[in-house]
């Protein structure tokens, strides 16, 4: 529930509750008075009563009291008959007034014999009077109006009959203290309810979000919220968990990197100590006089040099990856033919593998006009640290590189493919990976850094392409790249 529907539910309720108590409470214990005091079943009360003043008991005895005056001056032998009576009783609309009879010193008739005998031997003597026969008498202790008129039976006797009314003012001493207290209870209730109700609703929740924020301050990320409930009290419960789902992901990712970090150090550490320890060995055989002749000294002077260019460009390797990785280096795309490109790219890398004495193949099976979008300068990185790779690894005598382009709908698959050693198929998952080698010992005497397939991945996945490689020990790898194709849409004539 919204907290503006709950606080509208809230208004209602304090208003309308104990208004709708309070009147069922008072109507409650006037009833229960009127019962309990004066005998009268709750079934045969006039309601209308409990709200009227005196001058209007007064007015409801009267009417009554007249007609039994009518029929005293006209026939007072009809009140010998309790048939009479108890139609003339029965015609009463207040059911709080009724007539009673007296003969002589005896109860005749009684239209209430219960509440008949609280007052009858309090009742005024034949022929006695208090106070004028109009005003009628009232007793305060008992809260009856009573009016009476004398008339003789058929046979002589002496009778009188009453005319009694209960006087049921709610403004009472009892009544305003039974109200107190009940209005007093009302309001008890309805502030636990309406108390019960917001904390169960907004401040359980809440405290439930509390413990929640704690835990994630402490680091524990695993404490989950779940909840049905809708409205803010939901939509908090639900950012929550987005925010904790989120937040523990980028604990993990944090984590990984930091795992990464840890070896990437740990890496470059071992990747430099190599040809630093080579540089300073032969350093070392200079110092000493080790190298006598002018030959073994510019064999040494080479090997130093050639260690400082493997160290230079490890360096420039894992500059390059930083910067890629971190999205610091812009690509510029561009439409490419496949086929004029990978032509002049076969021209440039030839010269070098026919040196190295490895054939070369090239295939291209795409159609002439078959365009992609591409970062030329980053593809070609890509071509060479592949065939690199393949050179790196090479252990024919007469090594075989395969390069072609198929062609496949909407994209362009390339296969670089290579007779070389192979890789073992535990390991060819992990190839992309950064500065993974698949030799244990990561003995780095064929050079290299362990991250040119990681470059090349990230840059074919930058241009919205995929790789993978498959491998057979001792038969060769085969390293296969797909772009999509750069299709001009033309306008509907």
């Amino acid at each position: 529930m919204k907290f503006r529907t709950r606080l509208r539910v809230t208004f209602v309720t304090i208003i309308a509750l104990p208004l709708v108590l309070t009147a069922l409470a008072f109507c409650g214990i006037g009833l229960y008075l009127m019962n309990i005091q004066d005998g009268f079943p709750v079934e045969e009360l006039d309601y209308k009563a409990m709200t009227e003043n005196m001058r209007e008991v007064v007015d409801a005895t009267d009417g009554v009291f007249l007609n039994l005056k009518r029929q005293i001056a006209e026939d007072p032998s009809r009140l010998a008959d309790r048939e009479y009576l108890e139609a003339l009783n029965s015609q009463i609309v207040r059911k709080t007034t009724y007539i009673i009879v007296r003969k002589e010193d005896e109860l005749y008739y009684a239209g209430n014999e219960e509440a008949a005998e609280a007052i009858f031997l309090r009742l005024p003597a034949f022929g006695e009077q208090d106070g004028s026969e109009d005003s009628g008498i009232y007793f305060d202790d008992m809260d009856k109006f009573v009016k009476k008129a004398d008339f003789l039976f058929p046979d002589g006797a002496r009778g009188s009959a009453f005319v009694v009314t209960k006087v049921n003012s709610l403004i009472s001493r009892k009544l305003l203290v039974d109200m107190f207290v009940a209005i007093f209870l009302i309001l008890i209730f309805t502030g636990l309810m309406l108390t019960h109700w917001i904390h169960k609703g907004v401040f359980d929740p809440v405290n439930e979000l509390n413990v929640a924020m704690r835990k994630i301050k402490e680091g524990n990320f695993d404490y989950v919220l779940q909840t049905d409930a809708r409205g803010e009290i939901g939509d908090l419960y639900r950012n929550y968990e987005d925010m904790r789902l989120r937040l523990k992901e980028n604990a993990e990712e944090n984590r990984e990197s930091e795992k990464q970090n840890r070896e990437l150090v740990s890496n470059i550490s071992h990747d430099l100590k190599t040809p630093i320890t080579a540089i300073k060995g032969y350093v070392e055989g200079i110092m000493d006089g080790v190298a006598v002749t002018p030959e073994k000294m510019d064999k040494y002077i080479k090997t130093i040099y050639n260690k400082a260019n493997d160290m230079e460009r490890l360096i420039n390797e894992l500059t390059y990856y930083s910067g890629i990785d971190n999205n610091r280096i812009p690509y510029n795309f561009h439409r490419i033919n496949v086929a004029d490109y990978f032509g002049d790219c076969i021209e440039e890398v030839g010269l070098d593998l026919e040196q190295k004495n490895i054939q070369l193949n090239y295939s291209n099976l795409a159609g002439s006009d078959t365009v992609v979008i591409a970062d030329p300068e980053q593809m070609k990185k890509v071509i060479n640290n592949i065939i690199s790779n393949s050179v790196k690894y090479m252990d024919k005598s007469h090594g075989i590189i395969d390069i072609r382009i198929l062609d496949e709908a909407d994209s362009v698959r390339i296969e670089i493919e290579d007779n070389g050693k192979g890789v073992a198929q535990k390991d060819l998952p992990k190839i992309f990976e950064r500065f993974y080698r698949t030799d244990a010992s990561r003995n780095s005497a064929q050079g290299g850094s362990g991250i040119g397939l990681s470059i090349v991945k990230k840059i074919i996945e930058d241009h919205g392409g995929y790789i993978w490689a498959t491998s057979k020990e001792g038969v060769g790898t085969c390293m296969h790249f797909v772009l999509r194709k750069y299709i001009e849409l033309q306008e509907e004539i």
